[in-house]
């Protein structure tokens, strides 16, 4: 049987990921933390390693960085909201993570669509760049 989640001193960090609802699975927390998305304390980590209070987790979700600390340990996968209260994001990363959303949302980050399709000369010119 698993412990109730107050008698815990360190749970796997794949496990913990999925018990926070990070990732839908562990196989894919597991895949994250070995393909280097997941830092743990400021150094790459392995799926084994064990997740303890007040450590700092920094991952990426698809366009977003989060840094994370961890407030409770749980190895069991439960509700969204007490899910939510197994860590606390920092400041910095929310500020950090807006500051993206508002530059994507209006398309800094990406290079925008040209207003114009170029003409003959430009697209030999196009053609014999890439060529080079």
């Amino acid at each position: 049987m698993n412990k109730p989640p107050e008698q815990l001193k360190a749970v796997r960090l794949d496990k913990w990921l999925w018990a926070a609802r990070f990732y839908k699975t562990r196989a894919i927390a597991k895949d994250m933390i070995n393909g280097g998305k997941v830092h743990y304390n400021g150094q790459r980590a392995k799926s084994s390693k064990l997740a303890e209070l007040n450590a700092v987790i920094k991952l990426r979700q698809g366009y977003d960085e989060k840094e994370i600390i961890i407030k409770k340990l749980s190895d069991q996968r439960q509700k969204a909201t007490f899910a939510q209260t197994l860590y606390e994001e920092t400041p910095e990363s929310i500020a950090k993570r807006e500051t993206y959303a508002e530059a994507r949302r209006l398309n800094v980050l990406n290079n925008p669509a040209p207003d114009h399709k170029p003409d003959k000369k430009q697209r030999r010119q196009l053609i014999r760049f890439k060529e080079s």
